[in-house]
Parts: C-alpha cells; structure tokens; sequence
C-alpha cells in the first residue's frame, strides 16, 4: 500500500511542511510572529460605520434583551 503524505503551507514563511505540531504554522517562531500581528494591529477586521439610526435600533434591541432576561 502507498501511504499519503499532507502537507501544508506556512502562511507567514510560505515553508511546505508535514508536521501538524504548530499548524497552521510550520513552527512555533511563525506562531509567535502572527501573534505579535494581532497584538500590534496589523491585523484588521473591516467594519462599517453604523449610521444615528442603526445605533438607536441596536440600543433598543439590547435594551429588550437585557430586560427580557431578568
């Protein structure tokens, strides 16, 4: 029988790698510097300003649940 090897690509040193130790990083070195981009605000999550209104109704809308839940 012939065995199948997976492999995977580092996202931070594009290095081809088959140990899952670190996945999705190929080591702990790549793990370490994608954590320094998220504590340093590299990285973002794209939002969209909420406008008067949507704000208002998202008020109410926790207002009632907080209330409903008492």
């Amino acid at each position: 029988m012939s065995r199948v090897i997976v492999t995977h690509k580092c996202p931070i040193c594009k290095k081809i790698y088959t140990d899952g130790a670190y996945a999705p990083f190929c080591s702990k070195r790549c793990a370490d510097v994608d954590l320094g981009r998220w504590f340093n605000g590299s990285y973002a999550v794209a939002s969209e300003d909420l406008d008067e209104l949507e704000t208002e109704e998202l008020s109410e809308a926790l207002e009632n649940a907080q209330k409903s839940d008492r």
